[in-house]
């Protein structure tokens, strides 16, 4: 079976080093935040070349806490995707606002600025685009829109570790950058974990007070915080992995390419990266059969993913965000036609191309016969 990912081929790799790292973390007997978090802060914060990171306990931590930083609270409206994963928009409502969702660009399938800037109102705080599969939104344009309008700009760079355009990290472009590292992510923690990037000091005291229940020093609470805190093992797998998050990254644009030679003209792929804009966090097919030929595929040995059947306002858990079918037709379609093949750094020259030649098979149109054709 080829899997979708296989994290036991990473961890064969560096092992040795992330067990001398927990190691280490447990040794220290400061098991929660501590010089081990610390140290990963400060070489994230270097690496997405802002002046600060600051580590929490999940994605969905960082985006919340980006949210509050900036202000958003009740009433307010925050524009966003609903081609997302659903933690994104449960940020928003957890302070109290509303998401205003707008559809996404048909090549890049990130917010289209020409929908983002319509649907600004008084009301508008904040601008939050989603680096989807690993693709970086056009950040110059929404920061244009977001500093035009007097709004914050926070980027949900969960998928997009170590993306760059003309030379500018994902993270680095907002006012804060959310990350997430969950396990199956390009840089991925032992579990949980999250961080937000940012150039603003001040920004930065306060993410750090409202992830310890609102402490700016010990047992002095001015805020109502939340227990938001990553734990030193986090810090230490992370720390090792980042080393090497570049050559990962090189490693996924590697299979990527050779899925974009190797696919048939008969399979839609995704369009082409411009300037290291993409880390391919996923690589993702169109397929009018989706659910069809991902059977086939498993059925001939090789597992693939969907990112996601549903876009946000179809869930039932936010339906209420819905204004219906066709409120945004291309995030809509895409939904239904999306299939992930297997993307990770070890995969082999020879596992891409019988992926690749399975799916140029299973794909290829039905060549009917004298008497189908005749019928």
């Amino acid at each position: 079976m080829i899997p979708f990912l296989d994290l036991k081929r990473q961890y064969a790799a560096i092992g040795e080093d992330v067990e001398a790292a927990v190691l280490s973390a447990l040794r220290s007997s400061h098991y929660v935040l501590g010089a081990h978090v610390e140290r990963f802060e400060e070489d994230f914060a270097r690496y997405c070349g802002t002046r600060h990171a600051v580590a929490v306990n999940s994605g969905t931590s960082a985006l919340h806490l980006a949210l509050l930083a900036a202000g958003v609270g009740m009433g307010d409206e925050v524009i966003t995707v609903p081609t997302t994963f659903v933690a994104t928009v449960a940020a928003i409502l957890y302070c109290g606002a509303k998401p205003v969702f707008v559809d996404v660009s048909p090549d890049t399938m990130t917010m289209d600025p020409i929908k983002c800037a319509a649907a600004i109102t008084p009301r508008t705080k904040a601008i939050l685009p989603v680096h989807f599969h690993g693709r970086l939104a056009d950040m110059t344009t929404l920061r244009h829109i977001a500093e035009t309008n007097r709004v914050t700009l926070i980027e949900d760079a969960a998928q997009a570790h170590g993306a760059t355009r003309d030379g500018v990290r994902a993270g680095a472009f907002g006012t804060a950058g959310c990350f997430s590292f969950y396990p199956g992510k390009n840089l991925g923690a032992a579990g949980e974990g999250g961080a937000v990037t940012t150039n603003d000091s001040d920004f930065a005291a306060k993410l750090r007070a409202l992830r310890d229940w609102g402490q700016f020093e010990r047992s002095v609470h001015v805020m109502q915080g939340y227990n938001y805190r990553m734990e030193a093992i986090q810090g230490a797998v992370l720390g090792v992995k980042l080393k090497h998050l570049d050559d990962w990254n090189g490693g996924r644009r590697r299979v990527a390419k050779a899925y974009d030679a190797l696919l048939s003209e008969d399979v839609a792929r995704p369009a082409p990266s411009e300037d290291g804009d993409h880390v391919y966090h996923v690589y993702a097919i169109k397929a009018d059969k989706r659910n069809k030929l991902r059977k086939q595929l498993e059925a001939e040995g090789i597992a693939t993913n969907i990112h996601y059947p549903r876009p946000v306002h179809f869930q039932p858990a936010y339906a209420n965000l819905s204004k219906g079918p066709g409120s945004f037709p291309i995030a809509e379609a895409y939904a239904n036609l999306t299939l992930s093949l297997p993307i990770f750094p070890e995969l082999t020259e020879g596992e891409v191309e019988q992926v690749a030649e399975t799916v140029n098979r299973l794909s290829a149109p039905k060549v009917k016969s004298k008497k189908e054709a005749a019928a």
